[in-house]
């Protein structure tokens, strides 16, 4: 999925994806994208681990952008985001976030985000909704 338009567009706009540190990246595959995230003083939380809530934002900001992918000049928001974490994640290693659509209807897109550590291994699964409404250009048609 090329993602580099919206990545483009969003630049200068999004706050919480260059806080943390995200960076996206498209992939050869029309229904997936990715995304990865070093491990730092950004995102860990105070034992130095990776934060569970840097990574559901991971996970929210690529589905996000990948829905945009999907439907130029409209607007997606998170719905709903729900995820388990089965490893922990040392501050140094960085994260990969590959998200893959289940489900693309004409208001609600559905993600799996699975996302490894440095070493390939899982470390958390995270679902998302995303809810697609009409752009402000489309708006005012």
């Amino acid at each position: 999925m090329d993602i580099e338009k919206v990545i483009e567009q969003i630049s200068r706009r999004d706050g919480l994806s260059q806080t943390l540190g995200m960076e996206f990246i498209s992939t050869p595959e029309p229904d997936t994208c990715m995304a990865r995230m070093k491990v730092d003083e950004r995102n860990r939380q105070a034992f130095g681990f990776l934060s569970g809530g840097a990574t559901l934002a991971l996970a929210e900001n690529l589905a996000g952008i990948a829905s945009l992918a999907l439907c130029p000049g409209k607007i997606a928001v998170g719905i709903n985001v729900t995820g388990s974490h089965v490893k922990a994640v040392l501050e140094g290693d960085t994260v990969t976030a590959r998200a893959r659509l289940l489900h693309k209807g004409t208001t609600l897109h559905q993600w799996h985000i699975e996302l490894t550590n440095g070493e390939g291994e899982l470390i958390s699964t995270v679902a998302v909704t995303n809810y697609i409404m009409k752009g402000s250009e489309e708006s005012k048609k």
